[in-house]
Order: C-alpha cells, then sequence, then structure tokens
C-alpha cells in the first residue's frame, strides 16, 4: 500500500491549535493539583447565561421543538434579528439576508470561503484574534497586516490603508471592539474604510461579536454607511453578550451574491443550528431590558480597577474602550519575549495570562489579560501585583 494514500490532505496543515486552549489546560491542570491561579487568561463572560434564556429552551424542548429546522433558521429566531439590527446597528435587511450559524467562528469561516480564493489579499489590523489568520490561510488567501499603533488616534486611515493596497487585495477584515486589544474604531475611522472600501471594490467582513460590550464612545456597524450594505458579510454572536459561548450560536448578514454561497456552506456543514436553541437565542435577542447597560456597568467597575493595579505596578496599560480585554505593554517590566513575561508573572503573582506574540507580530512585548472574572480575582491580583 502506498503511504501517501493515509495521508491527511494538505490543506489541514494550514490550520493551527490554539494556544489559548494550551495555555487554558495547562492552568486547569495546575487548579487540579491545589495550585493557586488567577485566571486572567480566558475570553468568555464572567456572567453565567440570563435564566428567561434557559426557560426558553426549556419551553422549546418540553413543546417538542426538537425536530430538523431550516437551514437559514427558525422564523421568529430571523424576525427578531431583523429588528434587533434594525434598531441598534442602524441598517435593514431582510429576512433572507440573515442567516444563523454555530457561533461567530463558524459565521468567519463561512464568510472567509465565500470571498477568499487562493492569492488574494486580505487586509486587517494587528494585533488580531488568532483563527483569523488561519481562517484566511485555509483560504489560500494572503494576510495583510496593518498595526494598530498605525492608526490610533487618526481620524482618517485610509492613508495608511492605501500604501497596503494591491491589485490582489480582496478582503478586509473589521474587528471592532477587538480582541485582543479592546480598540474600537471610530465612526470616521470606520466611514473612512469604507470609502476605501468602495473605491478599491473590496469585500469587508464585519465581526461585531463584542458589540454590546462597549464604555467609551460608540460601536458602529459597517454595514450601516451608504453604499456597504451590498459589500459588507457581517458577523454576530451571542456568546458575548448573553454570555451564550458554549451554546454555539450566532448569525451573519449579506444581500444575495454573498448569502447564497454562505446558505451552501452551512447547508454542507452543519445544516444549520439546533432547533431548541434557536428559540432560546430568539429570546435574547428579543430582550429589551435593561440587563446589557448593568452588564456593562459590571464591566467597567472590573476594567477600571485592573487597569491600575497594572499601571501602579509599573505596566504601561491603556484603559480598552470596548470588550473585556486589557493588553498592557510589559517590556520594561518583564521583557520584550511575551512568552518568557507569561511564565514570569505567573510564577512571581499566580496570574494567568496570555502572550501577546500568540496574536501576531504587533503583540509581542504585551500580555493578554481578561478582565470578565469575579471582582474577588481581580482584587487579589491587584494584590498581587504589588508584589512583582
Amino acid at each position: 500500500m502506498n503511504d501517501t494514500s493515509l495521508s491527511p490532505a494538505e490543506r489541514v496543515s494550514l490550520l493551527g491549535f490554539s494556544d489559548i486552549v494550551r495555555i487554558r489546560n495547562r492552568v486547569l491542570e495546575m487548579k487540579s493539583r491545589g495550585e493557586r491561579v488567577l485566571q486572567l487568561e480566558g475570553g468568555e463572560p464572567f456572567m453565567t447565561t440570563p435564566d428567561f434564556v434557559k426557560q426558553a429552551m426549556k419551553d422549546a424542548i418540553d413543546a417538542n421543538q426538537t425536530r430538523y429546522a431550516p437551514s437559514s433558521g427558525i422564523p421568529p429566531l430571523l424576525e427578531s434579528i431583523r429588528l434587533k439590527i434594525g434598531e441598534r446597528n442602524h441598517y435593514q435587511p431582510a429576512t433572507e439576508q440573515i442567516i444563523v450559524v454555530c457561533g461567530g467562528a463558524h459565521g468567519l469561516f463561512c464568510a472567509f470561503q465565500t470571498t477568499v480564493d487562493p492569492g488574494d489579499e486580505v487586509m486587517f489590523f494587528s494585533p488580531y484574534w488568532t483563527p483569523i489568520k488561519d481562517q484566511v490561510s485555509y483560504c489560500g488567501g494572503i494576510p495583510v497586516l496593518i498595526g494598530w499603533d498605525e492608526i490610533r488616534d487618526r481620524n482618517n486611515v485610509r492613508d495608511i490603508l492605501e500604501k497596503r493596497v494591491s491589485d490582489r487585495t480582496r478582503v478586509i477584515y473589521v474587528n471592532t471592539p477587538s480582541n485582543p486589544t479592546g480598540n474600537v474604531l471610530t465612526r470616521a475611522q470606520l466611514q473612512s474604510i469604507a470609502e476605501f472600501a468602495i473605491a478599491h471594490d473590496l469585500v469587508v467582513i464585519s465581526d461585531e461579536a463584542y458589540e454590546d460590550l462597549v464604555y467609551d464612545g460608540e460601536h458602529v456597524s459597517m454595514a450601516s454607511f451608504p453604499g456597504m450594505s451590498g459589500r459588507t458579510i457581517s458577523v454576530y454572536t451571542l456568546s458575548k453578550s448573553f454570555a451564550m459561548t458554549g451554546w454555539r450560536i450566532g448569525y451573519a448578514v449579506a444581500e444575495g451574491m454573498f448569502m447564497t454561497p454562505i446558505r451552501k456552506l452551512v447547508l454542507n456543514s452543519t445544516n444549520g443550528v439546533s432547533t431548541p436553541t434557536q428559540f432560546a437565542a430568539a429570546a435574547a435577542i428579543s430582550d429589551r431590558s435593561p440587563r446589557l447597560a448593568e452588564m456593562r456597568t459590571e464591566y467597567l467597575r472590573r476594567r477600571d480597577l485592573l487597569v491600575r493595579g497594572l499601571n501602579e505596578a509599573g505596566f504601561r496599560c491603556p484603559s480598552p474602550p470596548g470588550a473585556f480585554y486589557l493588553f498592557p505593554d510589559v517590556r520594561e517590566r518583564l521583557g520584550g519575549d511575551s512568552w518568557k513575561a507569561m511564565e514570569l508573572l505567573l510564577a512571581r503573582t499566580s496570574i494567568a495570562s496570555v502572550p501577546g506574540a500568540v496574536f501576531g507580530p504587533h503583540g509581542e512585548g504585551h500580555l493578554r489579560m481578561s478582565f470578565s472574572t469575579s471582582m474577588e480575582v481581580i482584587e487579589e491580583a491587584v494584590r498581587a501585583l504589588r508584589t512583582l
């Protein structure tokens, strides 16, 4: 037998495993041995899924809503998404332009597979959420990185983008608020990106996972700008806003040229999302209580306390306007190698973090820390930082 016949497809080698998961597994092993660890390495909400969302799923199960659903989503959920986008994201898609997906990562995978051919260039800001580079590479795309520091404090970022564009540029990926930095692109910055995309006939993949976690400024959806709804694929998730990371549900919005291939990809991969989960999502998105504002208040308390503690300990840590991550510069205190810095911080303070290098070359010299945890853990971390 020819051994090569037993080899996996070469394209799978373009995908990597998550360093963040590897760090989390190590932390769990440490805790299982009884070691003290202050977990700031995570990436999910500190609260639990709201009771009314859980009840909606129980009600759906009791009503035997457990059979196949339309692969694009159940009508009540699609309608609740349509109304929410009109009210909060300020553009109005038809229900035919919405599809339910298995979380934001699945939606982004479908978006990149829909728009990127081998040799196409994809522009995105760096540091970046790690799977994005793998997803681009899996399509045969070529990442083109623009440092967040290059556009900081600039209203018009188009001149920076113009220096990197080529005749192979096909897509620009926009993540605001951003993981891992917590950066939020302003309305003026997004307007200039929209003008750039129109001028060069580019597709925009807009990752709005943290849309409800903005503390300073506002969240603006790329598709809300004139001329952008037809060239934007917007991807949303319920994971962060409703503490539903394990439910694996989100949605994507695009016009027909892009929605048709996305539908094909969903049909041939997951064939839709769990039916009772969709009823729970419809309840979550339809909620008009002050819950989201209360959630932001709690995050803000945590952010401000940890930012103050890090700066008092000698790190350079700006206060992020969005998401629930800090990205302190640790070079002066712990050195420029972020992996070694992570190890030093863990050994000296029991604080678990993620090396900035995990998020691309622009992340070196930094650590990502999440303030999405209990106040008790943050208070203990601040006390530990004083001993560093």
